[in-house]
């Protein structure tokens, strides 16, 4: 089977969950091909041949720093014709979802979605009703497009680095009729759907001027900071901080939540998290019923003090 795993880039770097894509699409046991549209680090696309790549494809233009899906859409679906893949594999991300659903109608696939388990005996696994259960999925064309959910894969070394091919793409106008005029970007060492390890904060700090000792546990952890949806909607937090339902839905490896009660809409965005472990000062906190881990306490005596500890033991 030939594979073409579409790997997406931030600033030029390709982005830790395109790693597990290519790693998922190797574990398929096929012969993959890696493709990244627009702006990448040279030295970076030929690391891919490390995950599993055989072969890597960029398509440099410049109309496709932006971002554009449709324009996406066009190059991924030709580059599928022009490889001969018979998959397409890809994150499942604010980028990857939509685009997956346009090339699927292109070219006539199977599309299935927040894939976490490798495909078996012509069906694969996928998270639904926000990770609470799971659907087998029959796949039955002869086509198929698989996007992942983080940790649906180790990105983990396998290969050399390989030589990355130039793919001249062919665009027209009707692949620019939607314009980006603007773009504002997350801030911050660690942004949230790469992190492997989430802190957030709640209500319970009681005021934006607290914050600092949510940041310092998440610096000595090196992870990203997140936040409930009140915190945000009161300004105590930027809005691109909002960990749930409504905002940016996470799958680290550890969420570390501080002050936050655990309404269910916070606990959808959180729920596909390896461990979780909860400090609040209230124990009947419906948080502590999800989580792997918890302390009830004061916050502002508990965090510091775990902070030291991570510290010493660093």
């Amino acid at each position: 089977m030939k594979i073409l795993v579409f790997v997406e880039s931030a600033d030029g770097n390709i982005k830790k969950t395109s790693l597990e894509a290519v790693a998922y699409a190797h574990q398929m046991g096929g012969e993959v091909t890696a493709i990244a549209l627009g702006h990448a680090d040279a030295n970076e696309l030929k690391d891919l041949g490390k995950y599993g790549a055989k072969k890597v494809l960029h398509a440099a233009d410049e109309k496709l720093n932006q971002g554009v899906i449709q324009a996406y859409t066009s190059v991924l679906a030709k580059a599928m014709e022009d490889e001969k893949a018979e998959a397409l594999v890809l994150v499942n991300s604010s980028l990857g979802t939509p685009v997956a659903a346009r090339v699927a109608i292109r070219t006539q696939a199977s599309l299935v979605s927040n894939v976490t388990e490798l495909p078996k005996d012509g069906t694969v696994k996928k998270s639904i009703y926000t990770g609470k259960a799971f659907a087998q999925v029959e796949l039955k064309s002869n086509k198929r497009i698989i996007a992942i959910k983080k940790n649906a894969a180790e990105a983990k070394e396998v290969g050399s680095p390989v030589e990355v091919t130039s793919y001249a793409a062919s665009l027209s106008d009707t692949d620019f009729t939607t314009k980006i005029t603007s773009t504002e970007k997350a801030t911050g060492e660690v942004l949230l759907p790469e992190a492997n390890i989430v802190v957030s904060g709640g209500r319970g700090m009681k005021g934006p001027e607290h914050w600092g000792i949510v940041e310092e546990l998440a610096k000595t952890l090196h992870a990203a900071t997140g936040c409930s949806k009140p915190v945000s909607d009161m300004g105590w937090r930027p809005h691109h901080e909002h960990v749930g339902q409504t905002g940016v839905k996470v799958s680290p490896q550890l969420y570390i939540a501080i002050g936050i009660s655990g309404a269910i809409q916070h606990l959808a965005g959180v729920n596909s998290s390896k461990c979780i472990v909860v400090i609040n000062k209230d124990a009947d906190a419906p948080f502590f019923k999800a989580a792997d881990y918890g302390i009830a306490g004061d916050a502002f005596d508990i965090v510091p003090k775990l902070t030291a500890a991570i510290k010493a033991a660093k």
